[in-house]
């Protein structure tokens, strides 16, 4: 599948503050980065797995982090409610709404998801897959 996701922040520690909110709810935690030459990054993941991460660096070039348009990066909820507090803390630490939280049967029965951007403009989903259980 993938190894690690990265989006660019401008502002470190307001990224860091804003995904701590909204992935800690989902059940994932911050891990240390080792100093690698390369930026200032933070990180996360799922407590029994070393991969896959998600990363936010101020990035390499030095130039303003941009969201990509089109782009979006989208996290597995255990539940429902997990959804909405995640949403919740995400709208409380500087995420925009995107779309609230509810049922989205069109994508697939059972499906539960919710729509933030991140301080920087990046695209979040936040999803529960009772299609999947």
């Amino acid at each position: 599948m993938f190894s690690h996701i990265t989006v660019g922040t401008r502002d470190l520690d307001q990224a860091c503050a804003f995904y701590d909110a909204v992935l800690i709810p989902l059940g994932l935690k911050r891990r240390p980065v080792t100093p690698d030459g390369g930026p200032p990054a933070a990180c996360w993941v799922h407590p029994d797995l070393t991969l896959p991460r998600f990363y936010v660096y101020l990035p390499f070039n030095r130039l303003p982090a941009n969201p990509g348009n089109g782009s979006m990066v989208a996290f597995l909820a255990p539940d429902a409610a997990a959804v909405d507090a995640a949403y919740r803390a995400g709208l409380a630490a500087g995420g925009a709404d995107e779309g609230a939280p509810g049922e989205r049967a069109h994508y697939a029965p059972g499906y539960y998801g919710a729509y933030l951007r991140d301080p920087d403009g990046n695209k979040v989903h936040l999803t529960y897959r009772g299609d999947m259980t």
